[in-house]
């Protein structure tokens, strides 16, 4: 089973997410991106969903550090700064960007396609 780390900074959309992939996908999750570098050194997962505005580490910085630790790892960017955001989530190493709100057939898919 594939492992997913779900960064948000609101326990609402964790939760959320995690539902959303319960069943499908081991599930751990973080608060902000100094806990989600911790958690991925440990846990090394395969995918990533992380939020961009955070308070300690943005998603930003920390999609930058998780891929100098891992190049391979693939990162879903998920905010609700999309379309401000995207050039930047990209180019930092997100493979996706997806706006907020979300639907749980966006998460769904853009996982699916990177297996």
């Amino acid at each position: 089973m594939k492992t997913v780390l779900i960064v948000d900074d609101e326990i609402a959309i964790r939760e959320l997410v995690s539902f959303m992939l319960a069943g499908r996908y081991k599930i751990i999750t973080a608060k902000d991106g100094r806990e989600a570098i911790e958690k991925f050194k440990v846990f090394k997962p395969d995918y990533v969903i992380m939020d961009v505005m955070m308070p300690l580490m943005n998603g930003v910085e920390a999609i930058k550090v998780m891929k100098r630790l891992n190049e391979n790892v693939r990162i879903i960017a998920l905010t609700a700064y999309a379309e401000k955001k995207r050039n930047e989530l990209i180019e930092a190493g997100a493979i996706e960007v997806i706006g907020k709100p979300f639907r749980r057939r966006d998460i769904i898919h853009a996982l699916q396609k990177y297996i």
